[in-house]
């Protein structure tokens, strides 16, 4: 059959079309193969560097399947990898393969699940971590919801992080953060507790941190007002601030220690204050109280002082050496003793310098070998016990020294000069035999008694006061045996008790106390105990019995002396009121006579008449005089005190007897002022005794002579002087103006003045007051009357 060309070109077109597909195909196959082999080439290296990852996927889908590398199995210990997230725990059931068989934990399990399923409902990512039961192997589980080009229909993707070596260095981490945490907290707690001001300062020397003791301390209300407020402890020193002292630390990198004064609580303390640098943390601080310290400090300075200061006063040497053998001390007595060179304490010469320069100017004894007696007494220095020496040196001199170790190596050398005191025991002695011979001559009977009353000492007297054997006192006797043998030579036995307890009173009591006893031979003595200085008791016997006879005599003169006395007293006053019976007679007479009564009288009649007048009124003034006198020496004078001006007072006195002193050519000299003041008397008595004051310078006093009298008060007494320049009088015409009248051996009145002066005395001694009379021949008197 034959093809038509159109057919055969359609068949060739068809088979170019084949021939076309099939290349193409077989180029598609071909690069469908290239491809399919460059997935699997990305999909084994992805899964090579999945199994190299860190990390390890697990796809979770909504049916509880689960996809994952091996590596899993062996991460959480299983054999392979379970298909169910459920069967992670190792067993079908749910429970844990533990250690043996593997596996997460049921718990483990259970939070996986409910966290998946939490993250596949609301697809909100998750972040977990657990261990391995069995195993030291922590893991890490971030989970999200996968892309749905991994796995659709909400499937959950986990990722799986092995941290278990930053685990094991998380945990030694927080060990060491807990560690440093409760050191920290130790430390905080150490530093709030502390007693002293703490803080700590900022790079910017601010404060950071105070503690509570600093809180007190500026009396802020907490630590935080504190630091706001910058309120630093201590003030600024030469205008440095705290803080620019703490910036000299940072910057010098070293602590910077000071003593500063602070006030705290209203004191001023004074306060060591340290700045510590940390680096470039900041600046610590902390101050330390020293002002009991320093108080202490102070203190033992000056008590060391007046130590040194009392040693200077002692008679005694006294030197110190230090543990280095150096002379530290040396007082005025110990310079002067060894002839120590100026300059040697302040030097600190050493101890066997001080030997060789004592041993230079003879003030060390003469020893044959020098070098060696001084290594000797070099040991001093640790020796373990005080030594004493005794040093006669060349010139005399004796020394007593003492070498007292002290604890810290040091030595107290004290020097004693009893060159004196050697003397002064040579010179005891012979006053002892002194005393002794001074005993025996004495004219009364000693005898000396100790505490215990044993008789120590007598003299040869005491025995045969007493009537006793001096043999008796040989042996010493105690005061109670002798009282037994005293006893027996009273008239009355019994008060040699009395004798005893006046021993005892100057033994133990240490009073002085005395009596009087009678021995049966009638003789009279009289004794004293006296306590002694060195606890003795001196018991002194005197034999009275011819000064009692004496006495006796005496005592009855003066009885009979004052029996005369009051004989004369009551004879004056009688006579006193025997006189005032006719004077007020014929003073009554007289006036009648004188106002015509018995007629006129004549001119001379008259002049009879007056002097009659005045005659009796001065012998009732003399009269009045006498009774007053004779009163106030019985002490029964009256005296009606009142309040008195001074200048009115003695103004009047002085104008009654201006009359007699005109008619004497006198001239009175009245000084006083108002500022004399007041004054409590008895207005007629102390007028009485004014007025005979001046009567007596009225008559004693020339033709144009001059009167003072002087009126003032100084310190509370009032004063009144009357003084004249009349003849005066001697000493003795003086003494017996003071006594006035006097009765004479016959009974009769010896007139030796008057009695103005006596009379005068009493009255203003009745008044409590004094009256001094001071006369000289020729010069004139003056007395003054004192009255409080």
């Amino acid at each position: 059959m034959d093809i038509s060309p159109l057919a055969l070109a359609l068949i060739g077109l068809l088979l170019a079309a084949w021939t076309v597909a099939a290349v193409w195909l077989m180029l598609a196959a071909s690069a469908k193969a290239k491809r399919a082999e460059s997935s699997r080439k990305a999909a084994r290296r992805l899964s090579r560097m999945i199994d190299e990852a860190p990390a390890i996927p697990l796809l979770v889908r909504a049916d509880g399947r689960i996809e994952a590398p091996d590596r899993l199995a062996n991460w959480i210990g299983l054999a392979k990898v379970p298909q169910f997230l459920s069967e992670l725990s190792g067993r079908p059931d749910g429970k844990s393969g533990g250690k043996a068989g593997g596996g997460l934990s049921v718990e483990q399990v259970e939070q996986l699940t409910a966290h998946i399923r939490r993250t596949q409902k609301t697809a909100a990512p998750f972040r977990m971590m657990l261990t391995v039961p069995g195993s030291r192997r922590s893991l890490m589980l971030k989970g999200n919801l996968a892309d749905p080009q991994v796995s659709p229909g909400g499937a959950a993707l986990v990722w799986l992080f092995d941290f278990s070596e930053s685990e094991s260095e998380l945990t030694r981490l927080r060990a060491d953060a807990s560690r440093a945490q409760a050191d920290f907290a130790a430390l905080v707690g150490l530093i709030e507790a502390a007693p002293m001001p703490m803080w700590f300062r900022g790079t910017d020397l601010k404060l950071r941190l105070v503690n509570s003791a600093y809180v007190a301390a500026v009396g802020a209300d907490n630590a935080a007002a504190v630091v706001d407020g910058q309120v630093e402890l201590v003030e600024s020193v030469d205008g440095l601030t705290a803080a620019q002292i703490a910036g000299q630390a940072r910057d010098k990198d070293l602590p910077i220690e000071r003593i500063v004064a602070a006030t705290i609580d209203g004191q001023r303390r004074s306060l060591r204050v340290s700045d510590l640098p940390l680096g470039d943390e900041g600046i610590a601080g902390y101050a330390v109280d020293i002002e009991e310290m320093e108080e202490q400090g102070r203190a033992f300075r000056a008590f060391r002082e007046a130590q040194r200061q009392m040693l200077d006063q002692l008679s005694v040497g006294v030197a110190q050496f230090d543990g280095k053998r150096q002379l530290t001390f040396a007082n005025q007595p110990f310079r002067r003793i060894f002839g120590l060179r100026p300059g040697a304490v302040a030097q600190k010469a050493e101890f066997e310098r001080v030997l060789a320069e004592a041993r230079e100017i003879g003030r060390t004894p003469e020893v044959r070998n020098f070098p060696e007696w001084r290594r000797e007494h070099v040991g001093w220095f640790s020796a373990g016990e005080a030594r004493e020496e005794a040093w006669p040196l060349s010139d005399g001199t004796h020394l007593r020294v003492v070498a007292q170790p002290m604890p810290d190596g040091g030595l107290v050398l004290i020097a004693e000069d009893r060159t004196e005191q050697l003397a002064l025991s040579a010179t005891r002695d012979t006053l002892l035999r002194t005393r002794t011979t001074t005993f025996d001559s004495l004219f009364e009977s000693i005898a000396v008694f100790s505490p215990d009353g044993q008789v120590q000492q007598w003299n040869r007297r005491f025995a045969p006061s007493w009537g006793l054997e001096p043999e008796v006192l040989d042996s010493h006797p105690r005061a109670e045996q002798l009282l037994d043998a005293i006893g027996a030579r009273l008239a009355k036995p019994k008060q040699a008790k009395v004798v005893g307890e006046v021993i005892r009173a100057a033994t133990l009591d240490r009073k002085q106390q005395g009596g009087r006893v009678t021995l049966a031979d009638g003789r009279t003595l009289e004794f004293a105990g006296v306590p002694l200085p060195d606890g003795n008791g001196l018991l002194t016997v005197l034999d009275i019995t011819d000064s009692q006879r004496a006495e006796d005599v005496l005592r009855e003169r003066n009885q009979a002396l004052e029996e005369a006395d009051a004989v004369k007293t009551r004879f004056l006053a009688n006579m006193s009121y025997e006189f005032r019976t006719p004077l007020t007679s014929i003073g009554g007479f007289a006036e009648l006579l004188e106002a015509g009564v018995a007629g006129e009288l004549s001119e001379q009649g008259r002049d009879y008449v007056a002097a009659i007048l005045e005659s009796v009124e001065r012998l009732s003034e003399q009269v009045e005089n006498v009774l007053d006198l004779s009163q106030s020496e019985a002490g029964l004078l009256p005296i009606a005190k009142q309040d008195l001006e001074l200048l009115p007072f003695v103004t009047d006195v002085v104008r009654k007897r201006e009359k007699a002193i005109n008619e004497a050519g006198l001239r009175l000299d009245l000084r006083g002022d108002r500022s004399s003041g007041r004054l409590s008397a008895d207005p007629r008595q102390l007028s009485k005794a004014l007025g005979q004051l001046l009567d007596n310078a009225i008559a004693a006093t020339p033709n144009g002579g001059k009167i003072l009298v002087d009126l003032s008060r100084r310190k509370g007494v009032t004063r009144i002087v009357v003084s004249d320049n009349g003849a005066g009088m001697t000493r003795e015409e003086l003494a017996r103006a003071m006594d006035g009248l006097r009765i004479g051996s016959d009974g009769r009145i010896e007139k030796r003045q008057g009695l103005g002066l006596r009379l005068a005395r009493q009255l203003v001694e009745a008044h409590g007051g004094t009256l001094e009379v001071l006369s000289e021949k020729g010069a004139g008197t003056t007395a003054t009357i004192a009255i409080q």
